[in-house]
């Protein structure tokens, strides 16, 4: 099909005419962009400047629409453009580049985790060629230092490096004398040292913005100025399964039919998705983001680097012989909190007592700004997100409805990376590469609360150069939203919570915690063992020995059901295992795409001929709810319901699991294979029990009606006492599953991983009909691998005790040669060893046979700089058996247990 792209911007000029072999030029003066004649091959003329072609009336229909005219917009638009599709439109309220985009600092830092580097090293790659090719960007790669003060900011450091370093990124690490060769400006008698990175660079984001608006014209799109989008329409029919599609645009200027929607508004996008039936959520949320800029400087040369001060919070960098000075803040303010007025630049005001301690910092760091003259505080908002990560993709609610917002104070940075990923993911309807950090459905109905949005953007804007310790920095603000029925119990026995989703959920119990004490907290982070290890210990021997309690209420559950035989067909189809089992099976399988990548990984429950129940993991509960959706046809009939909050989920784990739970339940508890039984639980009726955990250890998993799982837990809790019974927690859970080598969601398994890579095989039935990703496999399973998921067991001269912990990320070396990255780590208490996973490939490319890993192989393990020897094995450790305990062996002393007559 014929592509089209059009950018609308609502202004005096012709409209652009459909022949696009003429001369592509156009930019009006006010942007001052230099013309060109072809997409390929600019020529320019100094000083001349050209009056831009635009719409006079809106188009009556276009291929793809795009709201904002930023950053973000033109980069989308410019990409679509590139690869021919010439029939879109862009509507911006204003003018472009009018928003948020121009304000930025124009860092372009490289220095980051794997997954937001690749695409900053795009927007990096581009500028620079756009650079090359003639256009005055202000492009300079003039390097950054990245200082550490603290002991544990230059192990977080050095462990960014480690990780970095593969990918191909020059960075090193400068002592505190080498930092001042670099930057001869700074006081640098407190530091550790600092990291050097060449490759960073500055850039003119007004400039870039415009620049792209200019091509993307250029090349065949369409602007429309002072546009405003009044509503998205959908062809939504009432109470269907099907997601409903895009189907035309209402603005100010009148309607517009269009195939898809991109919603790039920058601080409006959430507004904005609120004005479509249904609603889309877009959980972002504006805050006050501020720079100083000196007056000319004369040793603001452009050639000085970055200086990012991350204990201090604050960046500096020069343009135009100016110092200008920005930070993260720790307590960040909310910007436009009853709503974007229409004169937003005018309700803005510069806040210098807010703004004084990074002031004070960048002074003390580059003792020249304190005789330096500053210009008034600027105060330029952006959007975060409740994680500070990109929000891009496109939205479970809407069909062909995309979201590129949530640029978190630097539009520049990932603007040109996220354009070409919207843009790619329009054309070809997916990625190649995972995005699973930035996907828009990483998030459920609370996170688009504006009370919590509002409280959580205090937190989440400094959060950007704090030290995130692994597993040991939850949020402070915004919590207790979503909490299971024995929280405030858990909560009293010393339960220390974390969120998924923004569901409470105790990641240890602390064992020095009485009834009557405050909550327990999170100790100090720690790159080292941390000092709660002992409470996971403990946790762990009442699972392997005894009898540990595990909440495992925040997983996503849904309910699939049709009314004749259609559901199983349905599932079949989805699901890579054959999953037609007979009336109370319970069956484990992974949900591929196309390319056999897992899109999700959970257990199924038959209920009845015609309806499942799947547990699958917390952070799936809005992607997978949309896969699934998308997948049912008009004549299926078949329909898909999130019960989450319906049950609570209970998994009782260790060898008396069965003794203890026989108490209080009259049903036989011993399950012939992989099974479910409705029983009754002391005075609790309907509670679904499975003969299966997820930590690989004997027991059971209690699927509780939510209104029973307080009598429930404290039932078993009172039974358990004389069999030792432990309250779990999540870190816990990793320890056991990552010493079974279980792979998990989000960690080993994503949409680029498949079944044969992690050691999954044996879940994939070809030999059945069709099913999502079947021929992936096939040829997968013919041609061999190109990774492979391994358990790592590090050598005895690691000293736990000691040493700087692997916490995933790592670089693995097989005889010095980098061949993958550590997933999950933990200490394996059976093994005595400090246990990792992680993916392996060939480092010349090739098959990774069970050989390239298992013979002439000398592994090591990156940690923070100093390499680690390990032990590579392609199946579990042998561990000793642990076993279900005799029926009733042993009768404990009553405690007013209720019991089942």
């Amino acid at each position: 099909m014929f592509r089209h792209c059009i950018l609308l911007r609502a202004a005096s000029g012709s409209r652009i005419l459909p022949d696009h072999t003429v001369s592509r030029v156009s930019v009006n003066s006010r942007l001052g962009i230099k013309a060109f004649t072809s997409k390929k091959e600019p020529s320019f003329k100094a000083g001349l400047l050209f009056t831009s072609r635009c719409a006079s009336t809106l188009p009556l229909q276009s291929q793809v629409v795009i709201c904002g005219a930023g950053l973000v917009g033109n980069s989308i638009a410019y990409h679509l453009t590139c690869e021919g599709w010439t029939d879109v439109v862009v509507l911006d309220l204003n003018e472009v580049a009018s928003g948020t985009s121009h304000n930025g600092s124009g860092v372009l830092g490289l220095f980051k985790p794997i997954a937001e580097k690749e695409i900053v090293t795009y927007s990096v790659d581009l500028i620079k060629r756009l650079q090359k090719e003639g256009y005055n960007l202000g492009f300079k790669q003039c390097g950054s230092l990245n200082l550490a003060r603290t002991r544990d900011r230059a192990i977080a450091l050095k462990r960014r490096i480690a990780y970095t370093k593969p990918y191909g990124l020059e960075c090193e690490w400068l002592d505190r004398h080498e930092v001042k060769r670099r930057h001869p400006h700074l006081y640098t008698d407190d530091l550790e040292g600092g990291v050097w990175v060449p490759d960073d660079a500055v850039a003119d984001p007004y400039a870039v913005c415009t620049t792209l608006a200019s091509l993307a014209e250029s090349q065949g799109a369409t602007y429309v100025e002072g546009c405003a989008v009044e509503s998205v329409v959908t062809d939504e029919t009432p109470h269907s399964q099907i997601v409903p599609r895009v189907t035309h645009v209402v603005t100010s200027q009148g309607t517009i039919l269009c195939e898809y929607f991109v919603n790039a508004s920058g601080m409006w996008a959430r507004s904005l998705g609120e004005k479509s039936s249904p609603k889309v959520r877009i959980p972002a949320f504006p805050a006050e983001h501020f720079y100083l800029h000196t007056n000319p400087v004369v040793e603001a040369v452009d050639e000085l680097p970055v200086v990012r001060d991350y204990d201090a919070h604050m960046f500096c960098l020069t343009r135009n012989q100016e110092f200008i000075v920005g930070g993260f803040e720790q307590n960040s303010k909310p910007a436009f909190s009853d709503g974007i007025p229409e004169n937003w630049r005018n309700s803005l005001k510069g806040d210098d007592a807010h703004f004084r301690p990074i002031r004070e910092a960048a002074e003390n760091r580059i003792p020249l700004l304190k005789e330096a003259q500053c210009q008034p505080l600027v105060n330029a908002p952006d959007n975060f997100t409740p994680d500070g990560k990109w929000i891009l993709g496109e939205t479970p609610e809407i069909d062909n409805y995309f979201v590129a917002v949530g640029m978190n104070g630097n539009n520049l940075q990932g603007g040109g990376g996220a354009g070409q990923a919207i843009a790619e993911w329009i054309m070809y309807g997916s990625l190649a590469k995972e995005m699973l950090p930035f996907d828009v459905r990483r998030f459920t109905d609370l996170h688009n609360n504006r009370r919590y949005l509002k409280e959580r953007v205090r937190e989440v804007v400094g959060r950007h150069y704090e030290i995130l310790y692994p597993g040991q920095c939850e949020y402070r603000l915004a919590r207790k939203l979503r909490c299971s029925p024995i929280y405030s119990e858990q909560e009293a026995r010393g339960a220390v919570f974390g969120t998924r989703m923004g569901f409470e959920r105790p990641l240890y119990f602390d064992i020095t915690h009485k009834r009557n004490d405050p909550p327990a907290q999170m100790p100090e982070g720690t790159f080292r063992k941390p000092s709660f290890i002992d409470c996971i210990r403990e946790e762990y021997q009442a699972c392997r020995e005894g009898v540990g309690v595990i909440d495992l209420s925040s997983f996503t559950k849904i309910e699939v059901t049709s009314a004749g035989s259609q559901v199983v067909e349905y599932m079949q189809k989805l699901c890579s295992n054959d999953v037609n089992v007979p009336v109370g099976g319970v069956i484990h399988s992974g949900m591929q795409n196309e390319r056999g990548g897992f899109e999700n990984d959970c257990l199924l429950i038959r209920r009845s001929d015609n309806s499942y129940l799947m547990l699958a993991p917390t952070s799936q509960q809005t992607r997978i709810m949309d896969w699934m959706r998308r997948q049912i046809t008009a004549e299926g009939c078949v329909s898909v319901s999130d019960v989450t909050s319906k049950y609570s989920v209970l998994g009782v784990v260790g060898p008396k699991s069965r003794e203890m739970l026989s108490l209080i339940c009259n049903t036989d508890l011993v399950f012939y294979g992989h099974m479910a039984k409705d029983i009754n639980i002391a005075y609790a009726s309907g509670v679904i029990v499975l003969s299966f955990t997820h930590m690989g250890e004997p027991g059971y998993t209690l699927i509780i009606p939510a209104e029973y799982t307080l009598h429930i837990y404290d039932q078993l809790m009172t039974i358990g006492h004389d069999y030792g019974i432990r309250n779990v927690g999540m870190f816990t859970m990793r320890a056991l599953r990552v010493e079974k080598f279980i792979p998990f969601w989000a960690e080993e398994l994503d949409s680029s991983t498949t079944p044969y890579e992690v050691g999954r095989g044996y879940k994939v039935k070809l030999n059945k009909e069709y099913f999502i990703g079947k021929f992936a496999l096939m040829r997968q399973s013919n041609q061999g691998l190109k990774k492979r998921l391994v358990h790592l067991t590090l050598d005895d001269n690691f000293d736990p005790d000691v040493d700087i912990w692997p916490w995933g990320g790592e670089p693995i070396y097989r005889n010095n040669h980098y061949v993958g990255s550590t997933t999950s780590t933990t200490f394996g208490f059976t093994l005595n060893k400090m246990v990792c996973l992680g993916f392996i490939r060939h480092h010349e490319g090739h098959n990774v046979t069970p050989d390239y890993i298992l013979q002439n192989a000398h592994f090591e393990i990156d940690i923070g700089g100093r390499r680690v020897a390990a032990c590579a094995s392609l199946q579990p450790p042998k561990m000793p058996v642990v076993r279900m305990d005799g029926f009733a062996s042993y009768r404990p002393k009553s405690r007013g247990i209720i019991t089942q007559k």
